[in-house]
């Protein structure tokens, strides 16, 4: 899952960098990282094979594509969490 969040975070950055380009002519990630040029290229390297996790997790763990509203997936999260916390008082006890 967390997994799914930093790939999620990735791809958003890279739409906006990408829209910036189209709309502006403006390459945020070349302006940050201009002189490091491998730091630029390991960047984009992160934000396509974010992509990837996404294109191919998405199903999975998107509500919506499931079938499930977002107030049906919002009761499942809170489930899971309240599973894990469990969980983690069970082993704090002991």
């Amino acid at each position: 899952m967390m997994l799914h969040k930093t790939a999620k975070i990735l791809v958003i950055i890279g739409a906006l960098n990408w829209g910036l380009v189209g709309f502006f002519n403006y390459n945020l990630v070349s302006a940050i990282f201009g002189s490091m040029m491998w730091l630029e290229r390991f960047i984009y390297m992160l934000v396509g094979l974010s992509g990837l996790v996404i294109a191919f997790s998405h199903g999975q763990y998107c509500m919506m594509c499931n079938g499930m509203g977002m107030k049906e997936g919002m009761n499942m999260d809170m489930k899971m969490e309240m599973k894990a916390k469990s969980k983690s008082r069970r082993k704090s006890k002991r």
